[in-house]
């Protein structure tokens, strides 16, 4: 069987609060993407998505990604890093332009194009910086959803744009804690975004689906309508906030309760638990505590007792963003994903409290990915490589045509003239 040729290499990493994952793929002649090698370890010097220890996160950074490049056995300059939180933000600004009932040419939409990058774009030294601003669809006096608007007429011709910001100082240190790893930065990805090319499929994309990445220390919450993000929020409370809980109820260590969760902890309560009993601590632990036993029913009602709080919190963000759970709210299906997402029982009881269609997502099949890595908690990770595949459009970095275009409106007849004929013959 011949070798396969690799016309591109794409090198990614998620940088979690849990774990650092790193990913390298590549895209072959035929299209095809490939999952060379993946590697991952704990989290150092990162804190509910920021960067509190930058020799420690460097490190951890260096290391994932020399895993992956073992496993593919090649290395990668540059990566695409996710972006978990940096005070994100996100919302979808309109921007239009007075086209006076004429039909609408491709100047136009370029022109219109190249007025949303000057209002959107901050200038530098902003305290905010733009991570996506994807054009959505087209307005046509009011009406929303127009796919192309060239040769019809209209009023006013706006365009609506998805627009993702984080803080400047934040994600500085993000991308300078890659940089000393000695790796370009080939782009910023942010949460929500890397995870619906993961989990989502187009068609849930189009009528409208809410995302639910619930990860160590943060939750991402996420909401995607014709095809795009159209709203995101960050909690800053994760499944690490359980495992403390369970820490703190039964007085182990921090290792323990994790374990104590993964093993034993389901969010669905079940008759035999008042029957069942469970080792505090592994067997393979030494000490008088090896031999103590707590019901299975306690450790379910701790873990109860916190995604109560939790539900609730992702009920009112869903809520802002406008996606209403409850019977008779406009809010369609849940997906729900990350590593918190792995919980025994986690989906059934989101589906219990918010009254929504749930469902657990992860990452579609990739041929090379490691079974492993196709968990949800891995979703970010391959969702990174997805994106950086598909190269979405970006006002920014499209920017170059619309910043020489006019419109015709504006153009003199010898004007308009001249450049027809420079343009055709």
């Amino acid at each position: 069987m011949a070798a396969m040729r690799i016309e591109k290499t794409i090198g990614a990493v998620d940088i979690g609060s849990f774990r650092i994952a790193a990913m390298i793929a590549g895209l072959t002649a035929d299209g095809e993407l490939v999952v060379l090698g993946s590697g991952h370890r704990a989290a150092e010097g990162i804190r509910r998505g920021y960067v509190t220890d930058m020799d420690a996160a460097t490190h951890a950074i260096r290391d994932a990604i020399e895993r992956a490049e073992r496993a593919a056995d090649t290395q990668v300059d540059s990566v695409w890093i996710g972006c978990g939180n940096a005070g994100l933000m996100s919302e979808i600004r309109e921007i239009d332009l007075e086209v006076g009932g004429r039909r609408i040419d491709q100047d136009d939409i370029e022109y219109l194009m190249s007025d949303a990058r000057e209002q959107i774009i901050p200038p530098a030294g902003a305290p905010r910086v733009v991570l996506h601003a994807q054009p959505a669809h087209y307005i046509l006096d009011g009406a929303h959803g127009v796919g192309n608007p060239r040769g019809l007429h209209a009023e006013r011709l706006a365009v609506a744009v998805h627009v993702m910001e984080a803080e400047t100082g934040p994600l500085r240190n993000l991308m300078e804690a890659v940089q000393n790893a000695h790796l370009n930065v080939e782009g910023v990805v942010g949460a929500g975004i890397a995870t619906g090319h993961a989990c989502l499929s187009e068609e849930e994309r189009e009528l409208g689906v809410a995302m639910v990445d619930f990860g160590a220390e943060v939750t991402h919450v996420s909401v995607h309508v014709g095809g795009i993000l159209v709203g995101m929020a960050v909690l800053p409370y994760g499944s690490g906030d359980i495992t403390d809980a369970i820490a703190s109820a039964f007085g182990v260590r921090r290792t323990q309760a994790e374990r104590l969760k993964c093993v034993y902890g389901s969010a669905i309560a079940s008759p035999t638990d008042h029957r069942e009993r469970i080792p505090l601590v592994s067997g393979s632990e030494a000490g008088a505590q090896s031999a103590e036993t707590i019901l299975r029913a306690d450790l379910v009602a701790v873990i109860n007792s916190q995604l109560a709080r939790w539900t609730q919190d992702v009920a009112a963000t869903l809520k802002s963003l406008g996606f209403v759970t409850g019977r008779g709210g406009n809010g369609r299906q849940i997906v729900l994903t990350g590593g918190g997402g792995e919980l025994a029982g986690l989906a059934d009881y989101m589906q219990q409290s918010l009254a929504k269609p749930v469902r657990t997502g992860a990452a579609p099949k990739m041929s090379g990915l490691p079974e492993a890595h196709a968990t949800p908690g891995f979703a970010s990770l391959s969702g990174l490589i997805l994106y950086a595949a598909a190269d979405p459009l970006d006002i920014r970095t499209s920017a170059g045509g619309w910043q020489t275009a006019s419109r015709f409106a504006r153009m003199t007849m010898p004007a308009r003239l001249m450049r027809a004929i420079r343009e055709y013959f």
